[in-house]
C-alpha cells in the first residue's frame, strides 16, 4: 500500500531544475504479457536501462482506465489503472523500484475533460443533482469549433442538452466554474501524490477555464478559442492547486499550454507568481509548419533559433523537447530521414546536441535516444490516431484539397508517428522487435533492423551512446545547466549560439542541411567538447559537414 505523504517526496524541491526527464508513452514501451500493448510490467523491466542512460524522472503518458478513444487522454476513471497496463499494486512496484534507481514518476494529469464514460459525467447527463454542472451544458450549441475539427458541442438525449468539448466527443468538458469540480480534481492529484508520485505534467492545462460561452469569431480552425485559451480566470485556480496540493508535496508541475505566447507563459510559470514550475510551448516545431502542423513551408535555421531565443531568454526554467506523442519523430522533422544510414545517424546526434546544449529542463520521447523515424505509412487505414482522421476529413471535404496532398501531410505529420513500438532488437534477435510476442497495437517500423536499442549499446558510435554522453555531460556542467543562451549567427542553414558562464564560453555550431556549410570564422575557436564527426581540430577556412554539431570551449 502507498504512504500516506506527511513529508515532501524529495529533499530538494528544486530537483527538477537539473533533470533529465524521459516520457514514456506505456501503450508501446514494452510489453510484458504478449497482448500487443506495452504495460507497467514492462517498464519495470527496463529501469535499468533508463538508468544507465542517465534518467532522472520518467513522465507517463495516462495509464488511467479509459475507452481509448483518444489512447487514454479520455479518462473513466481517475484513481485506478486500466487492467491493459497492469494494477495499482503494480503501479506502487514501479515507483518503489524507480525509487532505488534514483529515478521519480510523474503522471501525465487530464483534467480540462473526461471520458463520456467516467462516473461523473454519466450522473451529469442524466441530472444527478450533486453532478449536474460537472461539465458545461447548454441548451443550444454556440459555433465553437473543437481541436479535433468540427462542432465542439454534441447533444445528449438524456439530458435534452448539448455539452461542451473542446476535442473529441467522448471528451466532455469539466466546469472550472464549479467548486465541487475544483475540488474533486484535488482529490485526484492527493490521491496519487499519496503514492509518491513527484509531480504532474497537466495535459492543455490552459484552456481549463471558459470565460464566456458567447459565439466566437468565425474562422477556418477553433472559433471561439478567445473565450476559453489562457483566460484570468485560470490562475486563481492553479494558485489554489499550488497552496493547497502541489507546494505541500514539493511536486513539479508542467503545463502543456496551447497556442500560448510568451507574455501567457510568464504568467503561468514565472515563479513568483506560483502557478506552474515549467510549460510546454510549440512553436519551436512549427516554424517550417503553416497554421497548422499538418501544412509544411521551407525550413530556416534561422527563424527556428529566432524562436528558441525568445523562450530562452523569456523564460525562468525552459521546458527542451523534440519529440513527444504528439509530435512527429525530430530526425523525419528537422533531420534527415533518407537512405543514408550514417548521414540520419549524424543528424539524430546533431539534433541531441541541439536540445541538450540549451538552457532549461529536457525531455526525451522513448526511442528518440535511438534516433527512431517516422513509420513509412502505405495508407490511411494504418493510422488509428483520431486526430490524423478528422484532419484528412476536414482538409477534403471542407477546404477540398487533394486527397493526395492530404495524404501526404497527415503520413508526415501524424501522432502515430511516435506511437509506434519501441525498437528494443534486430528481426534476427527477437520476436517483434523484443516489444511484444504477440501482434503490436501499431506496426514496428521495418526499420528496426537498422535502428534498434540491442545493436546501439554495444557500438560506442551509436546516437544511443552519444545521448548517454551528452546527458553526463550535461550534469557535469554548470554552464550548460546554469550559463546564459546567446543567440550568435544564423541563415537558413547554419546556427550558432553561445553558453556563458562567468569566464567560461561554450560555442554551439549546428548544420541543419545535408550540405556543408561554411561558418563564420571568427566563432570556431576553442577547444572541441563535442562534435558527431569524430573531427579533432578546427582548420581555416573549414565547411560544416552535412548535419554536423560542434561544441567549442573557449
Amino acid at each position: 500500500m502507498p504512504k500516506s505523504r506527511s513529508t515532501p517526496l524529495t529533499d530538494s524541491s528544486d530537483w527538477w531544475k537539473n533533470a533529465l526527464i524521459y516520457q514514456i508513452y506505456p501503450r508501446s514501451f514494452q510489453d510484458s504479457n504478449g497482448d500487443g500493448i506495452g504495460d507497467i510490467a514492462g517498464i519495470i523491466s527496463r529501469l535499468d536501462y533508463l538508468a544507465d542512460l542517465g534518467v532522472d524522472a520518467l513522465w507517463l503518458s495516462p495509464i488511467y482506465p479509459s475507452p481509448d478513444h483518444d489512447f487514454g487522454y479520455d479518462i473513466a476513471n481517475y484513481t485506478d489503472v486500466d487492467p491493459k497496463f497492469g494494477t495499482l499494486a503494480e503501479f506502487d512496484q514501479l515507483v518503489s523500484a524507480a525509487a532505488e534507481r534514483n529515478i521519480k514518476i510523474i503522471m501525465d494529469l487530464v483534467i480540462n475533460h473526461t471520458s463520456d464514460q467516467h462516473e461523473w459525467f454519466l450522473k451529469s447527463k442524466v441530472g444527478d443533482p450533486e453532478f449536474k454542472d460537472f461539465y458545461i451544458w447548454q441548451d443550444q450549441p454556440n459555433n465553437w469549433t473543437s481541436f479535433f475539427m468540427g462542432s465542439a458541442w454534441t447533444y445528449a438525449p438524456e439530458r435534452k442538452q448539448y455539452y461542451l468539448h473542446l476535442f473529441d466527443p467522448h471528451q466532455p468538458d469539466l466546469n472550472y466554474h464549479n467548486p465541487k469540480v475544483i475540488q474533486a480534481v484535488q482529490q485526484v492529484m492527493h490521491f496519487w501524490l499519496d503514492r509518491q508520485v513527484a509531480g504532474f505534467r497537466c495535459d492543455v492545462i490552459n484552456v481549463l477555464y471558459k470565460t464566456s460561452l458567447a459565439d466566437g469569431k468565425k474562422q477556418i480552425a477553433l472559433t471561439g478559442i478567445e473565450h476559453y485559451q489562457s483566460q484570468p480566470g485560470l490562475h486563481p485556480i492553479l494558485q489554489e492547486f499550488r497552496s493547497k496540493v502541489w507546494e505541500p508535496a514539493s511536486a513539479f508541475i508542467v503545463g502543456e499550454t496551447v497556442m500560448v505566447d510568451l507574455k501567457q507563459a510568464k504568467e503561468l510559470s514565472d515563479s513568483q507568481r506560483h502557478e506552474l514550475d515549467t510549460i510546454f510551448y510549440f512553436d519551436h516545431l512549427e516554424v517550417d509548419r503553416r497554421v497548422s502542423r499538418y501544412v509544411p513551408k521551407a525550413f530556416s535555421a534561422s527563424k527556428l533559433l529566432e524562436t528558441i531565443t525568445k523562450w530562452q531568454t523569456g523564460l525562468d526554467y525552459p521546458s527542451l523537447y523534440l519529440e513527444n506523442h504528439d509530435q512527429p519523430r525530430i530526425v523525419s522533422h528537422y533531420g534527415y530521414d533518407g537512405p543514408d544510414a550514417k548521414l540520419r545517424q549524424r543528424s539524430a546526434k546533431m539534433l541531441a546536441v541541439f536540445e541538450l546544449t540549451q538552457r532549461g529542463i529536457p525531455y526525451v520521447f522513448q526511442g528518440q535516444e535511438i534516433g527512431m523515424t517516422n513509420y513509412p505509412w502505405d495508407n490511411l487505414e494504418q493510422i488509428q490516431d483520431v486526430e490524423s482522421h478528422n484532419i484528412f476529413q476536414l482538409a477534403t471535404k471542407k477546404l477540398h484539397i487533394p486527397k493526395s496532398l492530404a495524404w501526404k501531410w497527415i503520413k508526415i505529420a501524424s501522432r502515430d508517428n511516435a506511437r509506434t513500438p519501441m525498437q528494443w532488437g534486430s528481426a534476427a534477435g527477437a520476436a517483434n522487435t523484443g516489444f511484444t510476442t504477440g501482434m503490436p497495437w501499431l506496426p514496428i517500423n521495418p526499420n528496426h533492423t537498422e535502428i534498434n536499442v540491442a545493436d546501439q549499446l554495444n557500438d560506442p558510435d551509436s546516437v544511443w551512446n552519444f545521448y548517454k554522453q551528452l546527458i553526463q555531460l550535461r550534469k557535469t556542467s554548470p554552464t550548460l545547466q546554469n550559463g546564459e543562451f546567446k543567440p550568435v549567427y544564423s541563415n537558413r542553414q547554419l546556427m550558432i549560439y553561445e553558453r556563458i558562464l562567468n569566464d567560461e564560453r561554450w560555442t554551439v555550431l549546428l548544420n541543419f542541411s545535408k550540405h556543408s556549410v561554411v561558418p563564420p570564422q571568427a566563432h570556431l575557436r576553442g577547444e572541441i567538447v563535442i562534435t558527431n564527426c569524430n573531427r579533432k581540430v578546427l582548420l581555416e577556412p573549414m565547411e560544416l559537414k552535412p548535419y554536423e554539431a560542434l561544441v567549442l570551449k573557449v
